[in-house]
């Protein structure tokens, strides 16, 4: 997983809510730690000012696997690399493709060339995404419109900005 450029390590939900609302394209994401299950991790996507998290794992064969909307079919992967590429292409149960990696490298230099800049959570933004806390919406929570509403299913969590 540390070879992974889009995998940004223990960083935790909402530095990984804050590095997507940096980026602020739609469909744009990361990969990092689970806060809660040892050994899973979270894929990421920014999708119409929501984080939509999903959970990724190696199952005991070695091939990788993501949580995603139900009544689509579990893919298992080989390599987390080609999981990735598979959901780049539309349709395959999450909120939407994964079209812009947000690389660790790319945070990581964008840090230390900028004087007095940090990973802080609390660091002050013009963006509004930085400056509130977002509130947590329960798993499967009614959704603005009926398309979402079965993909947020298989959401671990989503936040409103």
């Amino acid at each position: 997983m540390e070879n992974l450029p889009v995998y940004h390590g223990p960083i935790g939900k909402d530095e990984g809510e804050r590095r997507l609302g940096q980026d602020g394209r739609d469909g744009c994401y990361l990969v990092r730690n689970s806060d809660t299950v040892e050994g899973v991790y979270c894929l990421c996507v920014l999708c119409q000012g929501y984080v939509y998290t999903y959970r990724i794992h190696r199952d005991d064969a070695g091939s990788w696997a993501a949580e995603t909307t139900p009544g689509v079919q579990k893919r298992y992967f080989r390599q987390i690399k080609n999981l990735i590429a598979a959901f780049q292409k539309p349709g395959q149960g999450i909120a939407m493709p994964l079209l812009y990696p947000v690389t660790a490298q790319r945070r990581a230099q964008t840090h230390t060339e900028e004087p007095g800049n940090s990973l802080s959570t609390t660091e002050s933004s013009p963006n509004p995404y930085f400056q509130q806390q977002m509130p947590h919406a329960a798993q499967g929570q009614k959704n603005r419109n009926k398309k979402e509403t079965t993909q947020v299913f298989s959401c671990i969590s989503r936040f409103e900005p």
